[in-house]
């Protein structure tokens, strides 16, 4: 199953893709999103973050 990634090396911490899903993704204390449920929405909602992040911090991940 494909979920979502976010790299913490790459993150900002814009919040641009918790506000498209905060099903998947929260901001932790550090400041970064992280995916704390990367498979919780549809692909095309995982690809709307992706294509939203100012970074390329957001990637697809296999979970099998």
């Amino acid at each position: 199953m494909q979920g979502a990634y976010v790299d913490p090396d790459k993150c900002i911490g814009c919040t641009l893709c918790v506000s498209i899903s905060p099903k998947i993704f929260e901001m932790q204390p550090d400041g970064k999103s992280k995916a704390v449920n990367p498979t919780a929405e549809a692909t095309d909602v995982i690809e709307k973050a992706i294509a939203a992040c100012p970074v390329q911090a957001i990637s697809m991940k296999d979970y099998n």
